[in-house]
């Protein structure tokens, strides 16, 4: 069996990295997504959604030294099993938990600029495709 799941969100605070016993790089960040609707009254509705993503390796890395709080991201990744807590007003909530597989930085360049502008290579967003080749 697999599952993914892709997030379009900003960074809530400024990532946390740290490093295991054996040395490998894990970085935190958590992620807020928004989704808005029209009710029947015609107000404007949100409800904000927070991610817990975890990125390993070379990817942590990569996105402690580029995110920072505010930073719009794509989030390609494994959603873990949910974990149950109470909060401080008493309600019961989920934590919603991502390992990252991928990082897409999407912050438009005025954005980019005030965190540290960031291009990735290539070998990570992968080849271009001429519009040529595309079949439809």
């Amino acid at each position: 069996m697999y599952q993914k799941i892709v997030l379009i969100g900003r960074l809530g605070r400024d990532p946390e990295m740290r490093y295991l016993q054996n040395g490998t790089p894990v970085t935190s960040f958590s992620v807020a997504t928004d989704r808005k609707w029209t009710d029947a009254n015609g107000q404007l509705q949100t409800r904000t959604t927070w991610f817990r993503v975890t990125a390993w390796r070379r990817l942590a890395e990569t996105c402690n030294q580029y995110l920072t709080k505010g930073s719009l991201v794509l989030v390609e990744g494994e959603i873990q099993e949910p974990k149950p807590y109470q909060g401080r007003d008493g309600e019961w909530r989920a934590s919603l938990d991502v390992t990252a597989n991928l990082v897409r930085f999407l912050s438009t360049r005025g954005e980019a600029a005030a965190a540290g502008e960031y291009s990735p290579r290539e070998e990570e967003i992968g080849p271009s495709i001429d519009e040529e080749e595309i079949p439809f």
